[in-house]
């Protein structure tokens, strides 16, 4: 892949973060781990997901690219569109499971979240010279993704989990 082909990925990445945390601002601290209604997360269980979804990503992809790319046939590299994360018209239970050990407080929540994102962009910038779209692994959803499709993935998730916390915002603030 082009170094100039990164840059959108890039670009995307820094305005999922930058809507998120706009859209978390609108969320006090006193309520960051308030659950807006029965079986919802809190913004702060939101933000962990966030956290342990990008984090084994790039676990997953800088273990791959230290071996050998596995040929995958073409048929199988098939794939449900990326924009369906972010659009969140259909709702999924996360395969991941939360990890009460990052639940914190507000901003060191988004602290974290902002670290591992300065490593994805790291990783990137690492890797910048070589082509990583033959390392492909299964998405639960969405099918087979290559490394690049799985750092939009991410920008994707992000964006679909900010709608989630605006939502919880504006429960968040109806409940007085």
């Amino acid at each position: 892949m082009a170094v100039r082909a990164l840059q959108p990925i890039r670009e995307k990445l820094a305005r999922a973060q930058t809507a998120f945390f706009r859209a978390a601002d609108a969320i006090s601290a006193e309520k960051w781990d308030n659950c807006p209604g029965l079986n919802e997360w809190s913004a702060a269980e939101l933000v962990a997901h966030l956290v342990v979804v990008e984090r084994g990503v790039i676990t997953r992809v800088d273990q791959l690219t230290q071996k050998s790319p596995l040929p995958v046939p073409f048929p199988k590299r098939m794939h449900l569109p990326l924009w369906l994360v972010e659009a969140r018209v259909i709702r999924r239970k996360s395969p991941v499971p939360l990890d009460p050990c990052l639940m914190a407080e507000k901003e060191a929540m988004l602290g974290r979240l902002r670290g591992v994102r300065e490593r994805t962009l790291a990783f990137i910038s690492e890797t910048e010279g070589r082509d990583l779209s033959v390392y492909c692994w299964r998405h639960p959803f969405l099918g087979m993704l290559n490394t690049y499709e799985w750092m939009e993935m991410i920008a994707a998730h992000q964006l679909r989990h900010t709608k989630q916390v605006r939502e919880i915002g504006a429960k968040l603030s109806r409940k007085l």
